[in-house]
């Protein structure tokens, strides 16, 4: 269900190699934030269980990005594994949507068999450091980003998933394609005052925002905020006084 409390919105990316390091961010910004993304590198360091039950037991809601990409029993096992091991210790979990919509339902069978409230399930759609012409060139699918995109969220809404991870870009699309209460999850979100880093289609948080975004995910502006600048908390502060948030 997508949440009102606009702070509840900001998800932040533990993208750091060792488990102390995360927790330390998470205990530092647990009462600021609505959650922490954790993914690939954590988890393939330390491992996902580990992971999942130390950000938990620290007071951290667990958004695990692992994109899930394979054929439709393995996905199944996988995320059947996921909701049965930590239960509600997962917010959200994230599958690629290129798998095909036999994945993508074989993953929703599965989350609901194994639990009355799984997390929610998020299909990626396109990374936001993909721009067109590696989607046309490299990948070789030969439409506009904005298109091929908002034909990823429909075969994900048809299969029963909650929504999908885009970048601010495609938002006000996806919307319009899939209704207002599916959920758009944005990573790319950059403010003003930070560089964009690998991220291709970024916004501002506000401007994410005010394309109808539901939950901004942030990283480095905030996990690598300088200590001269007042740190992790005080960017978020930051942020949070940009989008009129107290």
């Amino acid at each position: 269900m997508k949440n009102t409390d606009p702070k509840q919105r900001i998800l932040v990316a533990l993208d750091k190699p060792t488990l102390p390091e995360a927790l330390a961010l998470v205990r530092e910004l647990r009462d600021h934030v609505g959650g922490f993304k954790v993914g690939l590198e954590l988890c393939t360091s330390v491992g996902t269980p580990a992971v999942v039950e130390a950000i938990a037991a620290a007071g951290g809601s667990v958004f695990l990005d692992l994109k899930f990409k394979d054929i439709p029993n393995t996905v199944a096992g996988a995320v059947r594994a996921i909701v049965t091991n930590f239960g509600d210790q997962v917010r959200m979990l994230t599958l690629h949507c290129d798998g095909g919509s036999a994945m993508l339902r074989a993953a929703v069978e599965a989350a609901r068999a194994a639990s009355a409230t799984p997390p929610l399930l998020l299909g990626v759609t396109v990374m936001t450091s993909i721009d067109t012409a590696t989607l046309n060139t490299e990948l070789g699918v030969h439409e506009p980003l904005e298109t091929h995109v908002a034909r990823l969220a429909r075969l994900a809404q048809a299969a029963d998933l909650d929504g999908v991870v885009v970048s601010p870009h495609e938002v006000t699309t996806i919307k319009q394609s899939c209704g207002p209460n599916f959920l758009t999850v944005t990573p790319g979100v950059r403010p003003a005052w930070t560089n964009t880093g690998d991220q291709r289609r970024v916004l501002t948080p506000a401007e994410a925002i005010r394309t109808g975004a539901d939950y901004l995910v942030i990283g480095r502006p905030i996990t690598a905020a300088p200590a001269e600048s007042g740190g992790s908390v005080a960017a978020v502060t930051r942020i949070k006084a940009e989008l009129g948030v107290g």
